[in-house]
């Protein structure tokens, strides 16, 4: 639970009941891509049971879970399918099919393949953290997040949440750090880094499995190469790497999180509580480490970008 993170800081003033969050997301449950729908998207019980609530409480936080499907159409697949439409009709009429037409034999043979398609299913964990005033979102696509936000916002009324904000950049603050060799109050530097130029160029370094303590790390910050990921270590307890927009990537727990607990000791409940539990603590630490708080201002009005066309989505 939560290998990824993605936070926003919530507006004053949203005061939703679990009843209600259940009654808004009741409105748009995940049901499977019908025989022409290339995408298919809604919410499903966080605890994995058929009929189960769609909000669950856990200690005081809310879990959701966001699913998404959709239809893996090959463009070779499509543009073979249309190239043979297309043939039909030279040989039928002895004209080729202009432009128009031919956007339309896409679409029609969109339409043959979809119900043959093989389907690909993916779930985003939600949590939000009322008393905190924090929705964090278990995905390192900027593109998915937006969509699970948009999805939120519109379905719980007086909700708005900007992106959680810092007085210094993430990559401005990872710089310093690598460059005197510094890390912040309770986080180590780990193994794992990317550096890239800022100039024309775009050359990039990574390493990986390395130590970082040494003088060709900041002769590279010297050269102007900046940081885009920085691997750290919260409190011997969680593992993650921090990226240059304020995102952690590969969230680990570590082994004292478990120390004192029983094999027994699993489930969904037991997940959440640690998972909260662990990251509540962690990220105030490393808003502290990042010089505090940004200026954005949230009001009832704001609303999220539209969603965003992300590469590394999986759909």
């Amino acid at each position: 639970m939560f290998k990824n993170m993605i936070v926003y800081r919530i507006a004053p003033g949203w005061q939703a009941e679990l009843a209600a969050l259940e009654e808004a997301l009741a409105k748009a449950p995940f049901q499977e891509c019908g025989a022409t729908q290339e995408k298919s998207s809604g919410w499903v019980p966080p605890r994995g049971e058929a009929h189960g609530l769609l909000a669950e409480s856990v200690g005081g936080q809310w879990v959701l879970r966001f699913m998404t499907e959709a239809k893996m159409l090959p463009g070779t697949v499509l543009a073979r399918k249309v190239k043979e439409k297309a043939a039909q009709i030279e040989q039928q009429t002895g004209r080729k099919p202009g432009k128009k037409e031919t956007k339309e034999l896409k679409d029609e043979a969109k339409l043959d393949l979809l119900p043959m398609a093989f389907t690909k299913q993916g779930s985003t964990w939600v949590w939000i953290d009322r008393e905190a005033r924090m929705l964090v979102l278990d995905t390192g696509a900027q593109g998915r997040a937006d969509e699970i936000v948009t999805v939120l916002v519109e379905a719980l009324p007086g909700l708005s949440v900007a992106l959680l904000d810092t007085q210094t950049s993430a990559q401005a603050a990872m710089a310093h750090w690598l460059k005197e060799q510094e890390p912040p109050a309770g986080f180590s530097i780990d193994r794992e880094c990317e550096l890239k130029a800022a100039d024309e160029s775009k050359a990039v370094v990574r390493y990986a499995r390395h130590p970082l303590d040494i003088e060709e790390v900041q002769a590279h910050i010297q050269a102007g190469k900046l940081p885009t990921k920085l691997a750290m270590t919260w409190d011997d307890r969680v593992s993650f790497v921090l990226t240059e927009g304020l995102q952690l990537k590969k969230v680990a727990f570590l082994d004292t999180v478990f120390e004192g607990q029983g094999q027994d000791d699993g489930g969904f409940d037991a997940d959440v509580a640690i998972a909260t539990g662990e990251l509540s603590k962690l990220i105030p630490d490393l808003i502290e480490a990042l010089g505090g708080e940004g200026r954005t201002e949230l009001s009832a009005a704001a609303a999220p970008a539209a969603p965003a066309q992300d590469d590394d989505a999986p759909f």
